[in-house]
């Protein structure tokens, strides 16, 4: 409405009749709607939504333009669309049909007299229809300069399940796409010069790339902005601050950050309680904060961002930092560690304890901390969801969690491999470097394998048995994951593939080494590695000597368990 004041845009009336063999009169509708935007600014427009396309004959609206009403005319004659337009100047009201503006009159308020002219005339033509099904309320036009009934015909609810359906629909296209690919390598070995093999591929080309956009399409369906999840917590900050007895600050940034529907949900509880536990525990008081020469007034900072293919959410403070010394306390005190052990601990390897089921630094018990819950469900639930957890702490200056996520649950690239005869897969963002080794570069120390690359010492990790003496066929997948390197010990690098990811029913496998499954082309098995709880068992059995021979982490009774699983998913156990 203010663009048609400020530049006192004359406002015409438009009646457009449909062609009487228009068989598509919901286009027709669109169509014009899409003219008369590019022509002006559309004030009021009927009918706003269209129960029954049939009965539509007639379009109306009230448009602020600047076009010549004969130009405006020709823009809008469609053959075949619209069959009569009849373009008439709205005046004042008040006033003669040949005076736009009295001269006791501004300009911005003719003009706004006009468009609620226009809007009123519809209405009562609306009315006049009788018909419940096509009468539309007309809006007065918002201060935005645009009418509400056009933006909310652009929206559309639907439930998610329907969206989840057209992603698994989506995920078993890939599947079938990796079909395709694998018939179009045996056609091509088979007959290399037969003149069909160059139309299969440019008609899987085509498939592919149109496939592709189709999945990013659906992808951003579920996408939804960080900010509906950082909107739930200035009331949050402010309840618990005020029971804290602190003052403090809440910083958002990265709101427009786009993350799926689902992970979005389950991070509100988590997220809730690393802001409670940076109010109760991270931030001082006003006194100790201008003790130390802060100012009076903590900061509570939430933030969102891409990295790749995760998207990253931050809880930071400028408080006080964790006590690392407190830390390596608690952790002798309640005999995770020896005493000897924990000092050579760095203090990177002591903040993960903060991550244990029931540890806790707080001196007292409050309804908000100090209870020994909380921190070790935020990494479950981040676990779940396929991510990671991290901390930085800097001693009195602040304390950041990071919480690491992929943008969707439901299909990742990912970097395929052998052990044993059995494929695995691990996402590909996870991977640093794949490289080739000898068993003569492993060395053993305190019963676990180790080797060198380049000037750091990797630790190792089989998912299989060791290799048999004077075997040189190994390759070592460096994956990363919460900043911590692990080496895994493969027999055979198979490619990479995008693999649609598929839940296996816990009764058929309860290893959490197991994120999921999938299915290729030609029908293979392949289980995908959750690198969480990979890097979670590898240090909780670091001390543990015999646990599992030469740094296997698969019991032989879980390697059973694959197997089934394995056979399960062939046989359609996978959902």
């Amino acid at each position: 409405m203010q663009t048609a004041q400020h530049k006192l845009v004359p406002v015409y009336h438009l009646t457009l009749s449909l062609d009487p063999h228009c068989n598509m009169p919901g286009a027709a509708l669109q169509i014009v709607r899409n003219i008369l935007t590019k022509a002006g600014e559309i004030l009021a427009f009927s009918p706003l939504q269209i129960p029954n396309l049939e009965a539509v004959r007639k379009i109306e609206a009230a448009l602020a333009t600047q076009e010549d009403p004969q130009n405006l005319k020709r823009k809008c004659r469609i053959p075949g669309i619209i069959s009569e337009i009849h373009v008439v100047l709205l005046p004042v009201q008040g006033a003669e049909p040949s005076r736009i503006v009295e001269p006791d009159q501004t300009q911005e308020e003719s003009a706004e007299n006009a468009a609620l002219e226009s809007a009123s005339l519809l209405a009562e033509r609306t009315q006049q229809t009788g018909s419940q099904k096509d009468k539309q309320e007309i809006s007065r036009p918002e201060e935005n300069g645009r009418s509400a009934g056009p933006a909310l015909e652009n929206l559309l609810r639907v439930d998610s399940e329907r969206i989840d359906n057209v992603l698994n629909l989506v995920g078993e296209l890939i599947i079938g796409r990796s079909m395709f690919h694998q018939t179009l390598l045996e056609f091509t070995k088979r007959f290399p010069k037969d003149p069909l093999r160059a139309r299969f591929a440019d008609a899987f080309a085509f498939q592919a790339r149109v496939l592709n956009d189709l999945q990013r399409s659906v992808m951003k369906i579920r996408m939804v902005p960080v900010e509906q999840l950082f909107r739930r917590f200035p009331r949050l900050v402010r309840d618990t601050a005020r029971a804290c007895g602190k003052n403090v600050e809440l910083a958002l940034s990265g709101q427009e950050t786009d993350l799926d529907k689902g992970i979005l949900d389950a991070l509100a509880e988590p997220v809730a309680h690393l802001v409670r536990n940076a109010i109760s525990h991270g931030l001082e008081s006003a006194e100790e904060r201008k003790r130390a020469g802060k100012p009076e007034q903590g900061t509570l900072r939430l933030a969102a961002y891409h990295q790749g293919n995760q998207v990253i959410i931050e809880v930071g403070d400028d408080g006080k930092g964790l006590d690392v010394e407190k830390i390596r306390n608690k952790a002798v005190a309640r005999g995770i560690v020896g005493a000897e052990d924990a000092q050579r601990l760095s203090e990177a390897d002591l903040l993960k304890f903060i991550f244990l089921p029931g540890f806790s630094t707080a001196d007292q018990i409050t309804e908000i901390s100090g209870r020994g819950v909380g921190l070790d469900v935020v990494q479950n639930v981040l676990q779940r969801l396929k991510g990671s957890v991290g901390v930085e702490s800097i001693a009195g200056k602040s304390t950041v969690f990071r919480l690491r996520l992929p943008l969707t649950l439901a299909i990742i690239k990912a970097i395929l491999f052998r052990v044993e005869h059995r494929l695995y897969a691990v996402p590909l963002n996870s991977v640093a470097q794949m490289a080739r080794a000898s068993q003569s570069e492993i060395h053993v120390v305190d019963g676990h394998e180790v080797m060198q690359m380049r000037k750091e010492v990797l630790t190792l990790v089989r998912l299989g048995r060791p290799a048999e003496a004077g075997d040189n066929k190994l390759f070592i997948l460096v994956v990363s994951h919460a900043g911590q390197k692990l080496g895994l010990v493969v027999d055979e690098l198979s490619g990479q593939e995008e693999l649609v990811i598929k839940a296996l029913d816990t009764s058929i496998l309860s290893s959490d080494l197991i994120s999921g499954v999938s299915i290729l082309g030609d029908g293979r098995v392949v289980l995908i590695l959750n690198l969480a709880a990979v890097a979670e068992r590898r240090n909780r059995t670091r001390n543990e000597i015999g646990a599992a021979p030469w740094g296997m982490l698969l019991p032989l009774a879980e390697m059973r368990q694959l197997e089934e699983a394995e056979a399960a998913a062939a046989a359609g156990g996978a959902s």
